[in-house]
């Protein structure tokens, strides 16, 4: 490979690294804040209609670690530790909503279900395996610049 083409590869890498933190911390960012918003469908409502014990703290809590780490994924600040918190609750949610009902939903029905969980999912591995990438503020704290 020529330099060109070594700049150009790091170049799509750098981009693409970035899109997936938008999405991925886009996602969890506005899921959190609308636990808050809309608490009876979305916070503690739906932790109680779902069956997650203390509904009450663990709804809060929830939206809080999903504003936080969904923001530090979106600005590439500690990235991968803020992966780990929100792969903790995309495999809760997972199980409490998609999983428990596999029998009633059958296969495609689950499947279908948890397309966006899953994606998350997936993103959160991504982005714990590479990191955040060299448009982000880990790399500027680190030194790294595009």
């Amino acid at each position: 490979m020529s330099l060109n083409t070594d700049v150009t590869w790091a170049n799509r890498v750098a981009k693409a690294i970035l899109l997936i933190r938008v999405l991925v911390g886009w996602v969890f960012l506005s899921e959190g804040i609308q636990k808050f918003l809309f608490p009876d469908s979305l916070g503690v409502g739906r932790f109680v209609k779902i069956g997650i014990p203390w509904p009450q703290v663990m709804a809060p809590f929830v939206g809080a670690v999903e504003i936080a780490c969904g923001s530090l994924v979106l600005v590439g600040l500690i990235t991968r530790l803020a992966t780990v918190p929100l792969l903790i609750d995309i495999v809760v949610a997972l199980y409490s909503t998609k999983i428990v009902t596999f029998a009633k939903n059958g296969f495609w029905g689950t499947v279908h279900e948890a397309r966006t969980d899953v994606s998350m999912l997936l993103g959160l591995v991504f982005l714990l395996l590479v990191g955040s990438g060299v448009w982000s503020l880990d790399a500027r704290f680190a030194g790294r610049r595009d």
